[in-house]
Protein backbone atom coordinates (compact mmCIF):
# COMPACT_ATOMS: atom_id res chain seq x y z
CA UNK A 1 0.00 0.00 0.00
CA UNK A 2 1.33 3.40 -0.22
CA UNK A 3 0.81 6.53 1.49
CA UNK A 4 -1.86 7.92 -1.30
CA UNK A 5 -3.61 4.79 -0.67
CA UNK A 6 -4.01 4.83 2.65
CA UNK A 7 -5.09 8.88 2.59
CA UNK A 8 -7.87 7.74 -0.01
CA UNK A 9 -9.28 4.88 2.02
CA UNK A 10 -9.59 6.82 5.55
CA UNK A 11 -11.52 9.42 3.55
CA UNK A 12 -14.23 7.10 2.85
CA UNK A 13 -14.61 6.47 7.04
CA UNK A 14 -13.93 9.50 8.17
CA UNK A 15 -16.52 9.57 11.70
CA UNK A 16 -19.72 11.11 11.41
CA UNK A 17 -21.83 10.77 14.57
CA UNK A 18 -25.49 12.26 14.28
CA UNK A 19 -28.44 11.29 16.02
CA UNK A 20 -29.67 7.48 16.25
CA UNK A 21 -28.05 5.12 18.53
CA UNK A 22 -30.51 3.81 20.71
CA UNK A 23 -30.98 3.53 28.39
CA UNK A 24 -31.09 7.11 28.02
CA UNK A 25 -34.53 9.53 27.63
CA UNK A 26 -36.84 7.33 25.35
CA UNK A 27 -34.45 4.29 25.56
CA UNK A 28 -32.49 7.06 22.63
CA UNK A 29 -28.71 8.24 22.77
CA UNK A 30 -27.17 11.13 20.78
CA UNK A 31 -23.98 9.48 19.29
CA UNK A 32 -24.11 7.26 16.41
CA UNK A 33 -22.76 3.78 17.23
CA UNK A 34 -20.61 2.41 14.14
CA UNK A 35 -19.64 5.73 13.43
CA UNK A 36 -16.41 5.22 13.72
CA UNK A 37 -14.17 2.01 13.56
CA UNK A 38 -11.87 1.51 10.04
CA UNK A 39 -9.10 4.25 9.87
CA UNK A 40 -10.71 6.43 13.15
CA UNK A 41 -7.59 7.16 13.78
CA UNK A 42 -6.26 9.03 10.97
CA UNK A 43 -6.52 12.61 10.22
CA UNK A 44 -7.04 13.29 6.18
CA UNK A 45 -4.79 15.78 4.57
CA UNK A 46 -5.29 19.81 4.22
CA UNK A 47 -8.65 20.50 1.97
CA UNK A 48 -11.96 20.40 2.49
CA UNK A 49 -14.66 17.02 1.71
CA UNK A 50 -17.97 16.19 1.43
CA UNK A 51 -19.66 12.96 3.26
CA UNK A 52 -22.91 11.74 2.34
CA UNK A 53 -23.91 8.99 5.26
CA UNK A 54 -26.91 6.92 4.78
CA UNK A 55 -27.71 4.58 7.98
CA UNK A 56 -30.65 2.21 8.74
CA UNK A 57 -31.55 0.93 11.54
CA UNK A 58 -34.17 -1.57 12.92
CA UNK A 59 -34.13 -3.08 16.74
CA UNK A 60 -36.92 -4.31 19.09
CA UNK A 61 -37.19 -3.84 22.70
CA UNK A 62 -39.34 -5.24 26.04
CA UNK A 63 -40.00 -4.16 29.66
CA UNK A 64 -38.41 -0.65 30.65
CA UNK A 65 -36.81 -0.54 27.32
CA UNK A 66 -40.46 -0.26 25.40
CA UNK A 67 -41.91 1.55 28.38
CA UNK A 68 -39.59 4.34 28.04
CA UNK A 69 -40.23 5.10 24.24
CA UNK A 70 -43.90 5.12 25.21
CA UNK A 71 -44.09 7.40 27.57
CA UNK A 72 -43.47 10.31 25.35
CA UNK A 73 -47.26 9.65 24.24
CA UNK A 74 -48.66 8.86 27.15
CA UNK A 75 -46.87 11.98 29.21
CA UNK A 76 -43.74 11.36 30.87
CA UNK A 77 -44.54 13.96 33.62
CA UNK A 78 -47.62 11.99 34.84
CA UNK A 79 -47.31 9.86 38.03
CA UNK A 80 -47.50 6.06 36.74
CA UNK A 81 -48.44 4.74 40.19
CA UNK A 82 -45.31 2.05 40.51
CA UNK A 83 -45.34 1.30 37.16
CA UNK A 84 -48.00 -1.31 36.99
CA UNK A 85 -47.48 -1.68 33.17
CA UNK A 86 -44.39 -3.53 33.89
CA UNK A 87 -46.32 -5.87 36.50
CA UNK A 88 -49.82 -6.25 34.57
CA UNK A 89 -48.67 -6.15 31.03
CA UNK A 90 -46.25 -7.04 28.51
CA UNK A 91 -45.04 -4.41 26.23
CA UNK A 92 -43.14 -4.60 23.35
CA UNK A 93 -41.88 -2.19 20.93
CA UNK A 94 -40.43 -2.33 16.87
CA UNK A 95 -38.52 0.91 16.13
CA UNK A 96 -37.03 1.62 12.57
CA UNK A 97 -34.95 4.65 11.49
CA UNK A 98 -33.43 5.75 8.15
CA UNK A 99 -30.93 8.81 8.42
CA UNK A 100 -29.51 10.49 5.48
CA UNK A 101 -26.26 12.71 7.23
CA UNK A 102 -24.41 15.39 4.75
CA UNK A 103 -21.40 16.08 6.01
CA UNK A 104 -18.63 19.23 5.48
CA UNK A 105 -15.46 18.71 6.95
CA UNK A 106 -12.31 21.04 6.64
CA UNK A 107 -8.87 20.64 6.84
CA UNK A 108 -6.57 23.00 8.02
CA UNK A 109 -2.82 23.26 6.12
CA UNK A 110 -1.41 24.76 9.54
CA UNK A 111 0.18 22.95 11.98
CA UNK A 112 -1.40 23.10 15.56
CA UNK A 113 0.42 21.77 18.64
CA UNK A 114 2.19 19.49 15.66
CA UNK A 115 -1.20 17.67 14.68
CA UNK A 116 -3.67 18.65 12.34
CA UNK A 117 -6.68 20.49 12.95
CA UNK A 118 -10.17 20.00 11.22
CA UNK A 119 -13.93 20.47 11.92
CA UNK A 120 -16.97 19.29 10.39
CA UNK A 121 -20.57 20.28 9.95
CA UNK A 122 -23.49 17.67 9.65
CA UNK A 123 -27.03 18.31 8.99
CA UNK A 124 -29.46 15.15 9.39
CA UNK A 125 -32.74 14.46 7.69
CA UNK A 126 -34.17 11.68 9.18
CA UNK A 127 -37.29 9.16 9.13
CA UNK A 128 -37.88 7.32 12.23
CA UNK A 129 -41.39 4.84 12.69
CA UNK A 130 -41.95 3.37 16.23
CA UNK A 131 -44.84 0.60 16.45
CA UNK A 132 -45.76 -0.64 19.91
CA UNK A 133 -48.26 -3.00 21.72
CA UNK A 134 -49.42 -3.27 24.76
CA UNK A 135 -51.24 -6.63 26.62
CA UNK A 136 -52.63 -6.15 29.51
CA UNK A 137 -52.88 -8.97 31.54
CA UNK A 138 -55.12 -7.62 34.56
CA UNK A 139 -56.88 -3.92 34.96
CA UNK A 140 -54.53 -1.23 33.80
CA UNK A 141 -54.59 2.36 34.85
CA UNK A 142 -52.68 4.05 31.59
CA UNK A 143 -51.47 8.15 32.06
CA UNK A 144 -53.66 10.10 29.82
CA UNK A 145 -54.30 10.47 27.24
CA UNK A 146 -54.41 6.61 26.75
CA UNK A 147 -57.21 4.68 27.94
CA UNK A 148 -57.60 2.04 30.55
CA UNK A 149 -57.24 -1.60 29.89
CA UNK A 150 -59.44 -4.73 31.14
CA UNK A 151 -57.49 -8.24 31.70
CA UNK A 152 -56.94 -9.52 27.91
CA UNK A 153 -57.21 -6.29 26.30
CA UNK A 154 -54.23 -4.96 23.52
CA UNK A 155 -53.30 -1.20 22.47
CA UNK A 156 -51.47 -0.44 19.59
CA UNK A 157 -49.32 2.43 19.12
CA UNK A 158 -47.91 3.80 16.31
CA UNK A 159 -45.91 7.26 15.35
CA UNK A 160 -43.44 8.01 12.48
CA UNK A 161 -42.24 11.45 11.09
CA UNK A 162 -39.83 12.23 8.66
CA UNK A 163 -37.60 15.98 9.49
CA UNK A 164 -34.32 17.45 10.13
CA UNK A 165 -32.53 16.51 13.23
CA UNK A 166 -30.11 18.36 15.27
CA UNK A 167 -27.00 19.97 13.35
CA UNK A 168 -23.94 18.75 15.07
CA UNK A 169 -20.48 20.40 15.09
CA UNK A 170 -17.39 18.79 15.85
CA UNK A 171 -13.26 19.62 15.86
CA UNK A 172 -10.51 17.65 15.90
CA UNK A 173 -6.83 16.79 16.14
CA UNK A 174 -4.20 14.44 15.06
CA UNK A 175 -0.88 12.94 14.85
CA UNK A 176 0.90 10.21 13.04
CA UNK A 177 4.40 8.72 13.89
CA UNK A 178 5.37 5.45 11.31
CA UNK A 179 2.87 3.07 11.62
CA UNK A 180 0.76 5.06 14.35
CA UNK A 181 -1.78 7.76 13.97
CA UNK A 182 -4.13 8.76 17.03
CA UNK A 183 -6.36 11.95 17.20
CA UNK A 184 -8.69 13.82 19.99
CA UNK A 185 -11.91 15.14 18.80
CA UNK A 186 -15.00 16.93 20.57
CA UNK A 187 -18.76 17.15 18.75
CA UNK A 188 -21.59 18.99 19.89
CA UNK A 189 -25.50 18.16 19.87
CA UNK A 190 -27.33 21.59 18.76
CA UNK A 191 -31.04 20.95 19.90
CA UNK A 192 -32.29 22.76 16.83
CA UNK A 193 -34.16 19.63 15.17
CA UNK A 194 -37.43 18.46 14.95
CA UNK A 195 -39.14 17.64 18.23
CA UNK A 196 -42.43 17.71 19.97
CA UNK A 197 -43.42 16.59 23.34
CA UNK A 198 -45.92 13.90 22.29
CA UNK A 199 -44.51 12.25 19.24
CA UNK A 200 -42.49 9.17 19.52
CA UNK A 201 -40.73 9.25 16.82
CA UNK A 202 -38.64 12.17 17.37
CA UNK A 203 -35.94 12.93 15.20
CA UNK A 204 -34.12 15.78 17.53
CA UNK A 205 -33.46 15.68 21.41
CA UNK A 206 -34.45 18.88 22.48
CA UNK A 207 -30.79 19.16 24.94
CA UNK A 208 -27.63 20.04 24.48
CA UNK A 209 -25.09 17.22 24.52
CA UNK A 210 -21.08 17.36 24.33
CA UNK A 211 -18.89 14.09 23.23
CA UNK A 212 -15.27 14.08 23.45
CA UNK A 213 -13.33 11.07 21.87
CA UNK A 214 -9.54 9.84 21.30
CA UNK A 215 -8.98 7.23 18.38
CA UNK A 216 -6.07 5.61 17.51
CA UNK A 217 -4.80 3.06 14.13
CA UNK A 218 -2.25 0.94 13.75
CA UNK A 219 -1.48 0.27 10.00
CA UNK A 220 1.23 -1.48 8.60
CA UNK A 221 0.84 -0.34 4.76
CA UNK A 222 3.77 -3.59 3.67
CA UNK A 223 1.50 -6.08 4.98
CA UNK A 224 -2.16 -4.09 4.59
CA UNK A 225 -3.20 -5.21 8.33
CA UNK A 226 -4.66 -2.51 10.26
CA UNK A 227 -6.16 -2.00 13.73
CA UNK A 228 -8.11 0.82 14.69
CA UNK A 229 -9.95 1.65 17.99
CA UNK A 230 -12.20 4.79 19.49
CA UNK A 231 -13.57 5.51 22.61
CA UNK A 232 -15.53 8.55 24.05
CA UNK A 233 -18.04 9.87 26.31
CA UNK A 234 -21.17 11.58 26.03
CA UNK A 235 -22.85 14.44 28.35
CA UNK A 236 -25.94 15.28 28.23
CA UNK A 237 -27.83 18.29 29.02
CA UNK A 238 -31.62 18.28 30.55
CA UNK A 239 -34.43 18.40 28.18
CA UNK A 240 -36.26 21.66 29.47
CA UNK A 241 -39.73 20.05 27.98
CA UNK A 242 -39.66 17.12 29.81
CA UNK A 243 -37.17 17.64 32.94
CA UNK A 244 -35.28 14.68 32.16
CA UNK A 245 -31.26 14.82 32.34
CA UNK A 246 -29.69 11.50 30.30
CA UNK A 247 -26.66 10.49 32.29
CA UNK A 248 -23.34 10.12 30.90
CA UNK A 249 -22.46 7.56 28.20
CA UNK A 250 -19.31 5.67 27.16
CA UNK A 251 -18.54 4.09 23.98
CA UNK A 252 -16.25 2.16 22.55
CA UNK A 253 -15.72 1.07 18.66
CA UNK A 254 -13.24 -1.22 16.97
CA UNK A 255 -12.03 -2.35 13.46
CA UNK A 256 -9.64 -5.62 12.13
CA UNK A 257 -8.96 -5.07 8.60
CA UNK A 258 -6.78 -6.37 5.76
CA UNK A 259 -6.37 -3.94 2.70
CA UNK A 260 -6.11 -6.76 0.06
CA UNK A 261 -5.28 -3.52 -2.82
CA UNK A 262 -5.06 -0.22 -2.68
CA UNK A 263 -8.77 0.13 -3.32
CA UNK A 264 -9.66 -2.41 -1.37
CA UNK A 265 -10.02 -3.66 2.20
CA UNK A 266 -12.47 -6.34 4.27
CA UNK A 267 -12.98 -7.04 7.90
CA UNK A 268 -15.09 -6.86 11.44
CA UNK A 269 -15.48 -3.72 12.75
CA UNK A 270 -18.20 -3.38 16.42
CA UNK A 271 -18.84 -1.16 19.54
CA UNK A 272 -20.06 -1.67 23.18
CA UNK A 273 -22.14 1.11 24.37
CA UNK A 274 -22.43 1.57 28.54
CA UNK A 275 -24.24 4.75 30.32
CA UNK A 276 -22.22 5.36 33.26
CA UNK A 277 -24.23 7.18 35.52
CA UNK A 278 -27.97 7.22 35.66
CA UNK A 279 -30.69 9.54 34.73
CA UNK A 280 -32.14 12.04 36.60
CA UNK A 281 -34.61 15.08 36.77
CA UNK A 282 -38.64 15.13 37.58
CA UNK A 283 -39.14 13.50 34.24
CA UNK A 284 -36.98 10.76 34.59
CA UNK A 285 -39.89 7.99 35.86
CA UNK A 286 -38.13 5.13 35.25
CA UNK A 287 -34.85 5.65 37.92
CA UNK A 288 -31.62 5.24 36.77
CA UNK A 289 -32.32 3.50 33.29
CA UNK A 290 -28.69 2.90 32.54
CA UNK A 291 -28.42 1.17 28.96
CA UNK A 292 -25.90 -0.81 27.58
CA UNK A 293 -25.66 -2.82 24.25
CA UNK A 294 -23.14 -4.52 22.30
CA UNK A 295 -22.43 -5.14 18.47
CA UNK A 296 -20.42 -6.67 15.89
CA UNK A 297 -20.30 -7.09 12.09
CA UNK A 298 -18.29 -7.35 9.11
CA UNK A 299 -17.17 -4.07 6.72
CA UNK A 300 -16.04 -2.83 3.57
CA UNK A 301 -13.71 -0.01 2.02
CA UNK A 302 -12.91 0.72 -1.38
CA UNK A 303 -11.97 3.67 -3.53
CA UNK A 304 -12.84 4.23 -7.46
CA UNK A 305 -12.49 7.04 -9.45
CA UNK A 306 -14.70 9.24 -11.68
CA UNK A 307 -12.90 11.03 -13.97
CA UNK A 308 -9.74 12.23 -11.78
CA UNK A 309 -11.98 12.47 -9.08
CA UNK A 310 -11.77 9.64 -6.17
CA UNK A 311 -14.44 8.33 -4.56
CA UNK A 312 -14.04 6.54 -1.22
CA UNK A 313 -16.83 4.41 0.42
CA UNK A 314 -17.64 2.31 3.39
CA UNK A 315 -20.10 -0.49 4.47
CA UNK A 316 -20.73 -1.98 7.20
CA UNK A 317 -23.95 -4.11 9.10
CA UNK A 318 -23.78 -4.49 12.87
CA UNK A 319 -25.75 -7.31 14.60
CA UNK A 320 -26.13 -6.16 18.23
CA UNK A 321 -26.65 -8.71 21.40
CA UNK A 322 -26.51 -8.15 25.39
CA UNK A 323 -28.93 -4.94 25.15
CA UNK A 324 -30.27 -3.32 28.48
CA UNK A 325 -32.83 -0.64 28.91
CA UNK A 326 -32.31 -0.02 24.77
CA UNK A 327 -33.81 -1.23 21.02
CA UNK A 328 -31.54 -4.50 20.09
CA UNK A 329 -30.98 -5.09 16.22
CA UNK A 330 -29.14 -4.76 13.43
CA UNK A 331 -27.87 -1.41 11.74
CA UNK A 332 -26.56 -0.64 8.08
CA UNK A 333 -24.02 2.15 7.45
CA UNK A 334 -22.69 3.30 3.96
CA UNK A 335 -20.59 6.63 3.56
CA UNK A 336 -19.50 8.13 0.15
CA UNK A 337 -16.51 10.77 0.46
CA UNK A 338 -15.56 13.30 -2.45
CA UNK A 339 -12.22 15.50 -1.48
CA UNK A 340 -13.38 19.47 -3.07
CA UNK A 341 -10.53 19.67 -5.17
CA UNK A 342 -7.27 17.76 -6.40
CA UNK A 343 -6.83 14.21 -4.89
CA UNK A 344 -3.84 14.22 -2.72
CA UNK A 345 -0.27 13.79 -4.08
CA UNK A 346 1.92 11.41 -2.54
CA UNK A 347 4.38 8.14 -3.58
Amino acid sequence: MSRRSIILAVLAVMPVAPQVALGAESATSVYLLGSKGSMAGITPPPGTYVTDASYYYGGEASGNAALSLTLRRTGANNNLNGLPLIVDADIEVEGKAYYNIPTVTWVAPQKIMGGSFGASLMLPIGWKQIDGRIDARANVDLPDPLPDLTGGQQLSIHDADTAFGDPLISAFLGWNEGNWHWNVGVLANVPLGSWESDQLANIGFNHWAFDVSAAMTWLDPKIGFEISAAAGFTFNTENPATDYKSGTDFHVEFALMQHLSKQFAIGATGYHYQQITGDSGAGAVLGDFKGRVTGVGPAVNATFAVGQLPVMTSLKWIHEFESENRLEGDMGFLTITIPLGPPPVGP
